[in-house]
């Protein structure tokens, strides 16, 4: 069998250049999952041999799963694989795309930072009013304060976008 015939696959593309490792994101990911892989299977084998289930996975999952999306969002931005229209994206001069992908940096970066800056008030409304979870009984902070840190991190990851996309020929 020739091997002209077999479709090549495309080599993965580099991570760009960023003063911060995207290997951030890449072991938090991996953390993450893993956390939510053990807890999963721990629940059910729970469920199985003991027809009961363990009340904190759901709570401990559910906010891995959103831990899981922010971080996720962190690495799209940095390496500019969010979601956009590729017809309008992908058309016209380089110049035109280029300041389409810096349009969309700055927008990125200024919905996050709000949703950063505003989330602040949230954690500390939980923090003061000293909140607790309705599954495990945990301070509600524990879980509410990643978002602003989160959120922080995915606007400035935009503007590390926005950075390199300008410096770019």
């Amino acid at each position: 069998m020739s091997t002209d015939s077999q479709p090549e696959l495309e080599a993965p593309e580099a991570d760009p250049a960023t003063t911060v490792p995207l290997k951030i994101e890449d072991w938090l990911t991996v953390l993450v999952m893993g956390a939510l892989a053990l807890i999963t299977f721990a629940n059910v084998l729970a469920r199985y041999f003991t027809n009961e289930s363990f009340a904190w996975t759901e709570e401990i999952s559910v906010f891995l799963m959103i831990a899981l999306t922010l971080v996720g969002a962190s690495a799209a931005v940095a390496r500019d694989r969010h979601i956009r229209i590729e017809y309008f994206s992908d058309s016209g001069s380089m110049a035109r795309r280029k300041g389409l992908s810096r349009f969309g940096a700055v927008m990125v970066a200024i919905l996050f930072t709000l949703i950063g800056t505003l989330s602040i008030r949230m954690v500390w409304d939980d923090f003061r009013f000293d909140e607790t979870t309705p599954g495990i009984g945990v301070p509600a902070w524990w879980y509410s304060m990643w978002l602003p840190i989160l959120s922080l991190g995915i606007a400035l990851r935009a503007v590390g976008l926005f950075i390199r996309r300008g410096r770019e020929s």
